[in-house]
């Protein structure tokens, strides 16, 4: 059973977000919050493995709360939710360490699977909003130097599967790419994660993008 905690400031959205979301018999919505300090409390109580996060809210925002969430020990999967995919929110969330985005209006079948995506802790977005967002996200950041040191001291598979992860592509489609097992490329996820200091794939995915380790 995958337990979701759903925050938006709008009841009639977490109200909506439940009924969509509980109609899958393999997901529970443990709780509902309305803003940023109430979704950290809930965490620690209702030990959720996936939230959805709306940014935009008052008091303690979304952002706000994604970094204090996913400073935990075991912190759940962040989900940021955005009414558009451009919003420079986003990508804030992503530094925070949120591990990818849905748009309000993803359609109730597709939520329900991305979630259930989510939960088996891949980058929920799509290949090109992936590297839309990455690379917009590189252009504005000054880290560039720090995390060449990083990455230079990564093998040349781990450089290989950083490269795959900028891309957004999925550890099956790692796979495929660099003809490994899928347990092989979950293995080197992990290690580039802890070499690079990234909370989740998509972090390490921004640092590829911000070293040019992609092209076009």
């Amino acid at each position: 059973m995958i337990r979701v905690l759903v925050v938006d400031d709008e009841t009639m959205v977490c109200a909506h977000l439940r009924t969509i979301l509980e109609s899958a018999a393999d997901i529970e919505v443990v709780g509902a919050a309305h803003d940023g300090a109430a979704a950290v409390e809930a965490v620690v109580r209702d030990r959720p493995d996936v939230v959805l996060m709306d940014l935009r809210m008052p008091g303690v925002d979304g952002l706000t709360a994604i970094a204090r969430i996913t400073a935990h020990r075991d912190p759940p999967v962040v989900v940021a939710l955005t009414t558009f995919d451009a919003d420079h929110y986003v990508i804030r969330a992503l530094r925070a360490g949120a591990a990818g985005f849905l748009l309000k209006s993803t359609p109730p079948e597709d939520l329900v699977e991305l979630v259930r995506v989510a939960a088996g802790g891949h980058t929920v977005m799509s290949p090109a909003a992936t590297q839309r967002l990455l690379t917009r996200a590189a252009g504005s950041y000054d880290g560039q130097d720090r995390h060449r040191t990083l990455v230079a001291a990564l093998t040349v598979r781990e450089t290989d599967v950083l490269g795959c992860l900028g891309e957004g592509l999925s550890n099956a489609e790692i796979a495929r790419r660099l003809h490994l097992t899928e347990a092989t490329v979950k293995g080197y996820v992990s290690r580039v994660l802890e070499k690079l200091h990234c909370a989740n794939r998509t972090q390490a995915g921004v640092i590829a993008h911000e070293i040019g380790l992609l092209h076009g």
